[in-house]
């Protein structure tokens, strides 16, 4: 008889195969460790050790980063980076190296720097240092440093003007609770104490005292001696900007997300507002239907592809008219009924709710109707929650200047360093971590001092508030065009440094994206957004 196992003669089925003999081609276990000879490849990019160092500093990363898939050697810093709070996608195509960087107008809640060279400069500030820092912040004092130090960690001017960059203004103070962001929060707040939720008394209390604290930051801004701030709600962020930022002569003030029931209640209100991408895509539309107006089929194609990110277009009287133009032509129009005036209006009901809580439903008002909108946010009931973890509790009050009941705040920095391999060896990566609620101006405060500590070589990783990200649009066509002598002459007396002022004068260039990676070479920028 044959052995155990083995097939009856004659039979066709095939011999069992050794079950151990494709253990050598079987695919390795994420983590497994490639032979040495396997191990290394030519870098695809300058981003290798950056990666390599991204993958140490994990473990002791807050809010790391998941991943869809193992990464491979060829994968850079982008792939390894993919926030929860940044899902848009990364632009493969860097940046023409330039002197400076775009203005990015997103609040940032983590930035991530690396370089060759260490950041103990960063570390352990003196008391004097500290203070000192702290006063030239509140005394708008403005620090020129060399293009290079010899020796950072010995310059006082640059660990004080480091403590500088970091302060910012908040309101509430609430030091158990995390104030931003605000809109996903939660989950975060839930569980924490909330002694004004059921108490209407106190919630006044909080909301009179947040009204104050609101409008002394608008006075400032009005006159121009606080550049921007922001008021974060539980559903919708509002950025006042001072007139001579970001392209405009007036005062400017976006809010995104908007909902159909806001937009309502502003109309209402009597403020005047524009929504900028709704209306450059129905621009799109109609310049593609004027070209296309040959073909039908390929008309319809040029005005979904005109569509960024799922926008819908906007509907309008005329299209109602001219989608039965048609049926004159064929000389029918009579013999099909029209829909009446409560159809059309409720499909363009159907087309507002449908871009609700989306980016093109950022809403622009500016001049004189950004007081009006001041008086509305201060009486509208639904700027606060009713119910939930965040019930009755006011909204975030952000700003680079101080103002009235603003609190001091700081954001956190830390500095590691860790061996990673590159090629044959170890070489040592420095990070410097910076953690909160960061805004334009501190994020162009620290690139300059980066730039004169790391002798123009480090590369940085940003996470963005991803509801703010739309922020950077560019509003040229709703907005007068900008006096430069304006900038100039008025705005130095805003607390910004006047390299700071010059960017965020700028008109924004970044659409609905923001910076997600930065990197300098040779004292020259290069960015990904």
């Amino acid at each position: 008889p044959p052995p155990c196992g083995a097939a009856p003669r004659g039979s066709s089925a095939p011999a069992r195969r050794n079950p151990f003999s494709s253990l050598d081609n079987a695919p390795r276990a994420a983590g497994t460790p490639q032979p040495l000879e396997r191990a290394w490849r030519p870098p695809a990019d300058g981003y290798s050790l950056a990666a390599s160092f991204w993958q140490l500093l994990e473990p002791v990363c807050e809010d790391k980063p998941t991943r869809r898939a193992e990464p491979s050697e060829r994968t850079d810093i982008l792939t390894l980076t993919d926030d929860l709070h940044s899902p848009a996608a990364v632009s493969e195509v860097p940046s023409s190296p330039k002197h400076e960087f775009p203005a990015d107008w997103s609040i940032k809640t983590r930035l991530l720097f690396m370089s060759s060279q260490p950041f103990t400069w960063t570390e352990h500030l003196k008391a004097q240092e500290e203070a000192q820092g702290f006063a030239q912040h509140c005394r708008a004092i403005e620090t020129n440093l060399p293009q290079s130090l010899q020796e950072p960690k010995l310059s006082t001017e640059l660990r004080c003007a480091f403590q500088q960059s970091l302060v910012y203004w908040l309101h509430p103070s609430l030091p158990w609770l995390q104030l931003f962001p605000r809109i996903g929060a939660d989950r975060k707040i839930v569980g924490k104490a909330s002694p004004w939720s059921q108490d209407e008394d106190l919630q006044q209390v909080l909301m009179s005292d947040w009204s104050v604290s609101f409008t002394s930051l608008y006075n400032l801004l009005k006159t121009k001696l606080c550049p921007y701030f922001y008021v974060c709600t539980y559903q919708f962020t509002v950025l006042f900007r001072a007139a001579g930022l970001a392209g405009s002569d007036v005062i400017t003030a976006v809010i995104s997300p908007t909902t159909r029931g806001l937009r309502e209640a502003m109309r209402n209100e009597g403020i005047e507002f524009s929504l900028p991408l709704v209306e450059e895509s129905k621009s799109r539309k109609q310049k593609n239907s004027e070209v296309n107006l040959e073909t039908e089929g390929a008309n319809s194609l040029e005005v979904g592809n005109s569509m960024e990110g799922g926008e819908e277009p906007a509907p309008s009287d005329d299209d109602d008219d001219e989608s039965f133009s048609w049926l004159e032509e064929m000389g029918v129009q009579e013999k099909v009924k029209k829909p009446d005036a409560i159809s059309i209006k409720l499909r363009k009901d159907n087309h507002e709710v449908q871009m609700d809580h989306k980016p093109q439903s950022l809403a622009l008002v500016k001049g004189t109707n950004t007081f009006t909108l001041l008086n509305f946010l201060i009486n509208c009931k639904s700027l606060v929650a009713v119910a939930g973890p965040q019930a009755g509790l006011p909204p975030t009050l952000l700003s680079p200047v101080a103002f009235r009941g603003g609190t001091m705040q700081t954001l956190k920095a830390r500095s590691t360093n860790a061996k990673a391999r590159v090629r044959l060896a170890y070489e040592d990566i420095f990070s410097l971590e910076i953690v909160g609620p960061i805004m334009p101006h501190s994020l162009h405060a620290l690139t300059m001092l980066l730039k004169t500590a790391q002798r123009g070589a480090f590369s940085g990783v940003f996470y963005t508030h991803e509801p703010t990200a739309v922020f950077n649009t560019d509003l040229d066509d709703a907005c007068p065009a900008l006096n430069e002598e304006t900038v100039h002459k008025d705005l130095p007396t805003c607390g910004l440094h006047p390299k700071t002022l010059d960017q965020l004068s700028q008109r924004p260039t970044l659409r609905k994206s923001s910076i997600r990676f930065l990197e300098m070479k040779d004292y020259a920028y290069t960015w990904k957004s």
